[in-house]
């Protein structure tokens, strides 16, 4: 009976569908995460009655055929890359993307990651880092005696140092884009890796165009919406039980066959 393994494969994606839901609920607070959304896809058809196939040899055709599916396959966890609440911390160093782009962080395998969460430090060299101590690309470094750091709408990090009047210009976060952002591998640490599917990063300034625009002070939020998400949840829900129905009825009709005497 090719319920009880269709209502199995029901239960498989919903199960998946849930955790997918409830990896975006912890997430809610994580700063510039992107939600995920699960794609399902129906698997295989067994033909008991091909779709126009001859009915007779005067050339008539079978107009519909018999076909029965195998069940649901998860086909894909997609990212969604709406952006996110600017939420206001008045930090210096706390650098939100408003718009396209990535910031490019040096990890220490020498591999480049991206990330959109902005909340960086300084490390005891000067250099700005994420909160991880990974250095941002292409590698800026505040002098000693700095008292302030602007970082303006273009990514140019200007420096006041004490005793000087003039601001210095000590370097330029640049911002990485990508033909196909959810093509992007996601491994942990709000940290994504270019993969074949996303295509290779192209790099340049914000407020260019095609790049979003930086807002000192601010932090991307998470653009998990809560409401939407519990609906999903009790949708994915309610979708487990009844797949466990099928499973149940099947068993049920089973057990009349193996009752017959």
């Amino acid at each position: 009976m090719r319920s009880l393994s269709i209502g199995a494969t029901g239960m498989l994606a919903q199960q998946l569908n849930v955790e997918v839901i409830s990896h975006n609920i912890a997430n809610m607070n994580t700063t510039g995460f992107k939600r995920r959304r699960v794609e399902f896809q129906d698997l295989l058809y067994q033909n008991y009655r091909q779709v126009g196939a001859d009915s007779s040899d005067q050339g008539t055709r079978v107009p519909v055929g018999v076909q029965v599916g195998l069940g649901v396959k998860a086909a894909g966890v997609y990212r969604i890359a709406e952006l996110g609440n600017m939420t206001q911390t008045k930090n210096s160093l706390d650098v939100a993307i408003n718009g396209i782009g990535y910031f490019q962080v040096a990890l220490p395998t020498g591999e480049t990651a991206y990330t959109r969460s902005g909340s960086f430090q300084l490390s005891s060299q000067g250099h700005i880092v994420t909160v991880d101590g990974y250095t941002v690309q292409p590698g800026i470094t505040v002098p000693a005696g700095t008292v302030s750091v602007t970082i303006n709408s273009s990514g140019q990090v200007l420096a006041t140092v004490d005793g000087q009047t003039d601001l210095n210009n000590v370097g330029q976060i640049q911002l990485a884009t990508f033909t196909n952002e959810a093509g992007l591998r996601a491994v942990g640490d709000n940290l994504l890796m270019q993969t074949a599917a996303s295509g290779g990063p192209q790099v340049g300034n914000a407020s260019a165009a095609g790049y979003g625009q930086l807002q000192q002070g601010f932090l991307e939020s998470s653009n998990v919406n809560v409401v939407e998400e519990i609906t999903n949840l009790i949708t994915a829900q309610r979708a487990y039980e009844m797949n466990s129905k099928v499973i149940e009825t099947s068993d049920q009709m089973m057990s009349v066959v193996s009752k017959i005497r």
